[in-house]
Formats: structure tokens, C-alpha cells, sequence
């Protein structure tokens, strides 16, 4: 019994390593932070990190801004072209890459470890940050991919990238757009489909 108990004080430590399969997001904060005039005013981009992990509060009131459900037809905090909901977000942590559940808001696990380094590709900076959002246009909802659809995704991405400014902008937290990523390492990370495309991404964490 004695050997028992010492094993499971040796293994408790490692319990909280592992990453969650799925994670529950609490309701977004739909009062806070400052006007929209305010907001636009002082965002602007930040390429330094604290390696301090997000809240709860803060990760959940991110993703809710980003693409999050506002209403109960379904229909996004960020528009999309013809209402196609083409983007889908990957958060991108250091315990795991997580699909983004905006109908339930929460985060499924796609992949366990650090790949930060996938979104960082060739500027080591991204890799400092708690935080980052991948934006992957699901091309197959336009039935046909053209040069009309790839841009409509493109710009419907644009779209969440500026939510997360704006909101980074509102609560005091650091972020900038980038389009630079491995997108081969991350349509292996991500367990991508042919149709699926990494766009932007926006590393996000607080100030150093």
C-alpha cells in the first residue's frame, strides 16, 4: 500500500501535463472592455509575449469575439460571405492544438504536444506567445473552388483577424495578423482535408 501511494504522488504531478480532450469554455463576457472608437484608436500590432497562459476568462471571451455564436440563428460575431461560415479556428497552445466548437464553445483536441513552432514557421517570436489562432477556410462550402471563393475566404478571415485586434485592442492583451506559417506541417497537425486551407493566423498572450 505504502509503494502505491508514493507512485501516485510521483504521477499526480504529471496528470495536469496531458491535454484535455475537451475543454468547456465558460459563457464570453459580453459587457467588457472599452467603446469600439477606443478600441480602433489604440490597436495596433505586438510581436512580444509574456509566456503567462491566458485565462479561462480571457481565452473564452477571445474565441466568443473572434467567431463566436451571437445569436440563436446561428449567425457569427464576424460575417462571412454569403453566410457560409467558411473559416474555421485552430487555437494552438503549448499542450495542444484545439478546433474551435463555436455552436457549443468549446475547444476539441486535434492534436496533443507544442506546435507552435508550425504557426511560427521562420520568425521564433510566435512561439513565445500562450496563444495562437489559426484560420483555416473550409473550401468546400462553396461547393467550387475558384478565384472568386479563394478570395471571399481570404477576406472572411480578414474579418475575424480584425474581431481579435479589436478585442486584443479592448482588453489589453498583445496580438498581430501574420498570413507566415508552415501550412504542410500544420495540415498534418491539424488533420486538415484537401479542401481545408490555413489563411492567417494571430499569436496572442500579454504583455511582457
Amino acid at each position: 500500500m505504502r509503494h502505491l501511494i508514493l507512485l501516485m504522488m510521483v504521477l499526480m504531478p504529471f496528470a495536469g501535463l496531458q491535454a484535455q480532450k475537451v475543454v468547456k469554455l465558460q459563457h464570453p463576457s459580453e459587457d467588457r472592455g472599452i467603446s469600439v472608437m477606443e478600441a480602433l484608436a489604440i490597436r495596433h500590432s505586438v510581436r512580444e509575449f509574456s509566456a503567462k497562459a491566458l485565462s479561462d476568462e480571457d481565452l473564452s471571451d477571445l474565441l466568443w469575439a473572434a467567431n463566436g455564436v451571437s445569436r440563436s440563428d446561428g449567425r457569427r460575431t464576424a460575417p462571412s460571405a454569403m453566410n457560409k461560415q467558411d473559416i474555421d479556428l485552430y487555437v494552438v497552445m503549448d499542450k495542444g492544438a484545439y478546433r474551435y466548437d463555436a455552436k457549443n464553445h468549446l475547444l476539441v483536441l486535434v492534436a496533443e504536444g507544442d506546435h507552435r513552432a508550425a504557426v511560427a514557421a521562420t520568425q521564433a517570436f510566435v512561439k513565445t506567445a500562450p496563444v495562437s489562432i489559426v484560420m483555416v477556410a473550409d473550401l468546400s462550402k462553396w461547393g467550387k473552388v475558384t478565384e472568386e471563393t479563394l478570395m471571399l475566404s481570404a477576406i472572411d478571415a480578414g474579418v475575424i483577424s480584425e474581431n481579435i485586434n479589436l478585442f486584443c485592442a479592448a482588453v489589453g492583451l498583445n496580438t498581430v495578423p501574420r498570413v507566415n506559417m508552415n501550412r504542410e506541417k500544420l495540415g498534418e497537425v491539424l488533420k486538415l482535408k484537401p479542401t481545408q486551407r490555413p489563411i492567417m493566423n494571430n499569436p496572442v498572450g500579454y504583455s511582457k
